[in-house]
């Protein structure tokens, strides 16, 4: 299954939700799974990002529903990447030449 990473940006409003119901983080997870997703793995994080999710989806649109719909609370922003895995990386390339 394609892995991705997102890395999330909360905003005012966004703080002000987490600060108040900390457990609002998990209940987002619970709803990204909802959509077909499978959350691998989260952090929170000191710097220009405040989260990183390691994410499983069956396939690119399914997660760039997720994204959009995460999106469109206007709570946050995010910036979703997909993740190759490096063995299967090496092998594309001596495959290709």
């Amino acid at each position: 299954m394609p892995t991705y990473v997102m890395l999330s940006t909360i905003g005012p409003d966004g703080w002000a939700t987490i600060r108040e119901k900390p457990d609002r983080i998990k209940a987002v997870k619970a709803e990204v799974e909802s959509q077909g997703l499978t959350v691998v793995a989260q952090y929170a994080l000191m710097g220009q990002y405040d989260f990183l999710n390691v994410i499983e989806a069956p396939d690119e649109e399914t997660m760039a529903r997720a994204a959009v719909d995460l999106a469109a609370r206007g709570t946050m922003r995010t910036t979703t990447l997909q993740a190759i895995p490096v063995d299967a990386f090496v092998e594309a390339l001596e495959a290709s030449g």
